[in-house]
């Protein structure tokens, strides 16, 4: 939080320009890293910035030291912690952290999920025409024109569109009932690992998206499949980069 809105250290860029990566990433991440490391020696390890160490216990840890680096450093809200522990099962723990609103998400597979302590449920918001749904936009240009163009044939079916810029911190906030659905294309497992076990744990679905870049979408149950259906339609008349 030291860092948060304040002077810009050692940023670099990843993929693309509009991709950054800041000394505070690199730091929460090898915090992190140690701290894992300590306590759980035989575990494997997968963060976004770095880290990627094979264990032997059969757990891997997924780690966005910070997911939502925009944000974070324009001195915008929306922007997180998330850990999920992976077994031979999928996802069996995820927790991410909103320092900024001081909210913490927790989920484990087969116990619900939580908000601060209390226990969360999506909207069940099943009526697609009527729907809150976020999304987010890749680092490429050419998918981000692709995908912008696929957004005019989603946006009319819908209630209307958030784009919050941290995709852990959507699903989060599908899983707590503030949005009805998520989709996105070109996101990565660790924005996806625990925030994804959020949603189901509470009461949501999720599903990928087949195709380059691999998508996720996330909604109740009774309104995913609705959701999936308009989002492959929409990129179906859209250009080849976002289609499956």
């Amino acid at each position: 939080m030291q860092r948060f809105g304040g002077l810009v250290e050692g940023l670099e860029h990843k993929a693309s320009e509009t991709d950054p990566v800041s000394e505070a990433d690199r730091e929460a991440e090898r915090t992190i890293v140690e701290t894992i490391r300590a306590e759980r020696p035989d575990d494997g390890l997968l963060g976004e910035e770095a880290a990627n160490l094979e264990g032997s216990s059969g757990r891997r840890w997924v780690v966005d030291p910070l997911d939502g680096t925009v944000n974070f450093l324009y001195g915008l809200r929306a922007w997180c912690v998330s850990v999920a522990l992976e077994d031979g099962d999928g996802v069996a723990v995820g927790v991410v952290h909103d320092a900024a609103s001081d909210e913490t998400y927790r989920a484990t597979r087969g116990g619900g999920a939580e908000l601060n302590g209390r226990a969360i449920a999506i909207s069940g918001h099943d009526h697609l025409a009527t729907a809150l749904v976020a999304t987010g936009f890749g680092y490429d240009p050419e998918v981000r024109a692709a995908q912008s163009e696929a957004l005019t044939h989603v946006l009319p079916r819908l209630r209307d569109i958030r784009r919050g810029g941290s995709a852990a911190l959507d699903l989060c906030w599908v899983a707590v009932g503030r949005l009805d659905g998520y989709f996105e294309r070109g996101g990565h497992a660790w924005d996806w690992a625990a925030a994804g076990l959020m949603v189901e744990e509470a009461g949501g679905a999720i599903d990928r998206l087949e195709g380059e870049p691999e998508g996720l979408v996330a909604a109740s149950p009774a309104l995913l499949p609705e959701l999936i259906e308009l989002v492959r339609a929409a990129e179906a008349d859209a250009r080849p980069s976002v289609r499956p």
